[in-house]
C-alpha cells in the first residue's frame, strides 16, 4: 500500500482520513443509538427482558469474537478488500435489522453487523498505520481517528434519542445510509494495494476456528456475568471451554507452517501494556456511563433524550483528541499523557461516588466533563502505543488485538457494574434509597478499574529517562 509523504498532510490525505474516521464514527454511533432505542424496540415487538438484552449482546459477541481474526485477515487478504467487503456487509445487515418483525431477526442482524465491524474497523486502523508515516503525522491521524470514534458514541446517544422519536427502525436505516456514503467515497479514495502473494498468506483454518471459538465463548461468559448467580454453571462452562480453546490455539500456532498469529508478537511489552490499559480504561468508561444512565433514567425519571443531552458533554474528547492531545503527546510523550488521563479518570469517577437522590446537573458536570477529557488524553495515545514499532505486515493483527481488548473491556465494565449492582440490590426493599446505595456500590467498579490501569501504565513511566527522551535527546514522542 502506498504511503502518504511525510510532509504536511495534503488534501487527499485528509480526505482519506475523513473516510476512515467515518467508519469508526459509524461503529460508535451505531452502538449508542441502539442503546437508547432498546426500550422502545422491546415495547413495540413485545420482547422479553432476556431477548431485549440479546439485541445488544449479539453485537458484542460478533465484534469481540471475530476482531482478532478480522485484524489478521486484513494483513493476509488485503486491507482495502476487507474494509470494502465488510463495510458492505454492515450496510446490508443494518438495513435488514430495520425491517425485522421479531426478536430473533434483530439478534441475527446485530450479530452479523458486529462481525462486520470486527473486520472493517481493524482494517481501517491498519490502513492508517500503513498509509501515514510513523511519527507526528501518523500520531495525528490516530488521535483524530480515536477522537471521532468516541465522539460518534456520544453524539449517537443524542441522535438515537431523536431518531427513536421518529421510529426505532430509523436507528437501523440511518447507519445504513451513512455506510453507503462511506462506501462510495472509499471506492474512490482508498489507496490501491498489491494482492498478497499466496506463499505469504497461508490459511490457518484450524487456528482461525479455535481463536474465533475462544473469543466467542469468553464474550458469551462475560455477557452472562450480568445474570449473577443465575445459570452460574453455564457461565463457568463458557469460560472453561474458552480456556481450552486458547490452549488448543497455542498448540496449533506453534505447529502451523503459516500461523494465524505469530505468538512472538506478545513479547512486545509496549503493545501488551497498551492493550491491557485500553481494556481497563474502556471498561471503566462504559461501566461508569452505564450506571449514570440508569441513575438518571430509573431513579431520577429523566427521558432517554434528556439523558443523552446531559451526557453529551462526555463527548468533549471529539474536540480535544485532535487538538489538545497531539500537542501534549509531542511535548510529554505517550506514557505521561496516558498516565495523566488515568489520573483524571480516577478523579472523575471518584467525584461521582457521593451522588445523592437530588443532585443537580451542576453537581454531576465535573465528573462528566473530566471523564471525557480523560478519554481524550488516554485513548488516542493508547492506540499509538498499541501499533507503534509493529512491522507493517502485522499492523492489522496489532489493530485487531487492540480492538479485541477494548471490546472485551467494554463488555467486562458493563457486566461487572451490572453484576455488582444486582448483588447490592438483592435482598433490599427496593426503595429509592436502597437503589441509590446499590448504584453507589456499583460505581466503585470503574474506580477500581482505572486504578489498576494507572498502575499498569505507570510501569512505562519507570522506564523514562529524566529528560523524557532516550539519551536525553528529543527523538520524537516516547512510546508507552
Amino acid at each position: 500500500m502506498s504511503t502518504i509523504p511525510a510532509a504536511r498532510m495534503s488534501g487527499r490525505a485528509w480526505a482519506l482520513l475523513l473516510v476512515l474516521c467515518g467508519t469508526i464514527f459509524l461503529e460508535g454511533s451505531d452502538v449508542a443509538m441502539l442503546a437508547v432505542a432498546v426500550p422502545t424496540i422491546r415495547a413495540d415487538l413485545g420482547l422479553t427482558t432476556s431477548a431485549a438484552a440479546w439485541v445488544m449482546s449479539g453485537y458484542v459477541l460478533g465484534y469481540a469474537g471475530f476482531t482478532l481474526l478480522g485484524g489478521r485477515a486484513a494483513d493476509l487478504l488485503g486491507r482495502r478488500r476487507m474494509f470494502l467487503t465488510w463495510l458492505g456487509v454492515f450496510l446490508v445487515f443494518s438495513t435488514l435489522g430495520g425491517f425485522a418483525i421479531d426478536g430473533w431477526m434483530l439478534v441475527v442482524a446485530r450479530f452479523v453487523t458486529g462481525v462486520a465491524a470486527a473486520f472493517m474497523t481493524p482494517a481501517a486502523m491498519s490502513i492508517i498505520t500503513t498509509s501515514y508515516p510513523e511519527g507526528p503525522q501518523r500520531n495525528k491521524a490516530l488521535l483524530v481517528f480515536a477522537g471521532v470514534g468516541a465522539g460518534g458514541f456520544s453524539l449517537g446517544l443524542v441522535i438515537g434519542g431523536l431518531l427513536t422519536e421518529l421510529g426505532w427502525r430509523w436507528v437501523f436505516f440511518a447507519p445504513a445510509f451513512f455506510a453507503g456514503a462511506i462506501l462510495f467515497a472509499a471506492l474512490r479514495l482508498l489507496p490501491t494495494e498489491a494482492r498478497p502473494a499466496p506463499a505469504q498468506r497461508g490459511y490457518d483454518l484450524a487456528g482461525a476456528a479455535s481463536a474465533a471459538g475462544a473469543m466467542l465463548l469468553f464474550a458469551y461468559g462475560i455477557v452472562r456475568l450480568e445474570h449473577g448467580g443465575e445459570g452460574l454453571g453455564l457461565t463457568l462452562g463458557a469460560f472453561a471451554a474458552g480456556l481450552a480453546l486458547v490452549a488448543a490455539f497455542v498448540v496449533i500456532e506453534r505447529r502451523a507452517k503459516a500461523p494465524l498469529i505469530r505468538l512472538g508478537i506478545f513479547r512486545k511489552a509496549t503493545m501488551v501494556r497498551a492493550d491491557i490499559s485500553a481494556l481497563l480504561f474502556l471498561g471503566a468508561f462504559f461501566g461508569f456511563q452505564f450506571i449514570v444512565t440508569l441513575y438518571l433514567q430509573e431513579l431520577r425519571g429523566w427521558s432517554s433524550l434528556q439523558t443523552a443531552i446531559a451526557l453529551i458533554v462526555m463527548g468533549c474528547d471529539a474536540v480535544l483528541a485532535p487538538t489538545l492531545t497531539p500537542r501534549l503527546v509531542n511535548r510529554y510523550g505517550n506514557r505521561r499523557v496516558i498516565f495523566g488521563g488515568f489520573l483524571l479518570a480516577i478523579a472523575a469517577y471518584g467525584l461521582f461516588l457521593p451522588v445523592t437522590m437530588d443532585w443537580s446537573y451542576a453537581a454531576m458536570f465535573p465528573s462528566l466533563i473530566i471523564s471525557g477529557t480523560a478519554f481524550a488524553l488516554s485513548y488516542g495515545p493508547l492506540t499509538i502505543a498499541a501499533t507503534d514499532s509493529v512491522a507493517e505486515d502485522e499492523q492489522g493483527l496489532a489493530s485487531g488485538l487492540l480492538y479485541t481488548f477494548t471490546q472485551f473491556g467494554s463488555a467486562v465494565g458493563i457486566s461487572a457494574v451490572t453484576a455488582v449492582y444486582g448483588i447490592a440490590a438483592s435482598g433490599t426493599d427496593g426503595s429509592p434509597g436502597a437503589v441509590l446505595d446499590a448504584y453507589r456500590t456499583a460505581l466503585v467498579v470503574p474506580v477500581v478499574m482505572v486504578l489498576l490501569g494507572a498502575a499498569v501504565s505507570a510501569f512505562g513511566l519507570r522506564q523514562l529517562p529524566r529528560s523524557g527522551c532516550p539519551g536525553g535527546k528529543p527523538s520524537g514522542p516516547p512510546k508507552l
